[in-house]
């Protein structure tokens, strides 16, 4: 080959450019793209068609077809929700209920998960079976046997020594945080994290004096920040949007939360679709800004701890 056409080739590969993608490559992920972004908005449409309903007048909803925009943007109606029932108490009682099941889960599970990754004793594979084995138990096959073990605990709302005589926990604070304080998918992802750090950490800190707690508090949390966002959201996430546990074992209007509340909206004759996706929309606030805040760390929660 002549030094003219080396250099010729050598012009075209430089005037190429480098990072040029294959055409096949190129339509492959543009046809990702395009499914991702059918399945978002067909994620969004409920939520959005939330909102707009929320927005409408009586007239608009009584149409029919229904209308896709209302004739009239009627915000009042988040107002005149709010004042359709007492829905400050339910919002405060579902914020305290929420925040109490988060604070006790982060705490026991985070306890009970560092014990089955990092603490020798006999026994703790059986534990730690036991504890995945109870994630496998459906959530409404324990409520009977969960209210009545709540309705049973002695010395508590007039009860004897023996559980009988009064009510126990029923529409009281012990019986709404309580039975949601621990879950066995938190103690899970702890463990996982916990398993996943290195032994040189603690054996450099039980070098250095520190005891178990120490280790645990002041060396090995605060390196599982995901777990810690992930357990954290997901519990109050399962806490706020509760519905059947506080129906059931509460009568008391200033015990209901905000779940409860909403079927105020709900009538035998008739329904206050407006009230009702205003009271929703508000509702679904909260969680959707705690997700914004601890998305990041969400994300990595469940990429780290090898759930698919």
């Amino acid at each position: 080959m002549s030094a003219e056409k080396l250099l010729q080739g050598d012009t075209d590969r430089g005037t190429r450019p480098a990072n040029r993608i294959p055409l096949a490559r190129l339509l492959r992920r543009t046809a990702l793209h395009l499914v991702l972004a059918t399945v978002s908005l067909a994620m969004v449409l409920p939520f959005l068609w939330m909102i707009i309903t929320s927005l409408k007048t009586d007239p608009d909803l009584a149409s029919y077809p229904p209308n896709l925009l209302p004739q009239v943007w009627d915000w009042d109606n988040y107002s005149e929700a709010l004042e359709y029932a007492p829905f400050g108490t339910y919002f405060k009682n579902s914020l305290l209920i929420s925040f109490g099941h988060t604070a006790f889960n982060l705490v026991l599970a985070s306890t009970a998960g560092y014990a089955l990754a990092r603490v020798p004793f006999r026994g703790r594979t059986l534990v730690f079976m036991v504890v995945l084995a109870t994630m496998m138990i459906p959530t409404y096959t324990k409520i009977v046997p969960q209210y009545l073990i709540a309705k049973g605990i002695p010395f508590f709302g007039g009860n004897d020594y023996l559980g009988q005589g009064g009510h126990g926990w029923l529409d009281s604070w012990w019986g709404l945080i309580v039975p949601g304080a621990l879950t066995p998918f938190a103690i899970f992802l702890f463990r996982q994290f916990y398993l996943s750090l290195p032994r040189e950490l603690e054996e450099a800190a039980r070098i250095d004096g520190m005891g178990e707690f120490g280790i645990y508090a002041r060396v090995m949390t605060p390196l599982v920040k995901p777990a810690i966002a992930t357990v954290g959201l997901l519990t109050f996430e399962s806490s706020w949007n509760n519905f059947l546990w506080p129906l059931i074992i509460t009568s008391d209007t200033n015990l209901r939360v905000i779940q409860v509340g909403l079927s105020t909206f709900q009538q035998a004759d008739q329904n206050a679709w407006a009230y009702l996706m205003a009271g929703t929309t508000l509702a679904t606030i909260p969680m959707v800004v705690l997700f914004l805040f601890t998305q990041r760390y969400f994300v990595q929660g469940f990429a780290r701890s090898g759930i698919k």
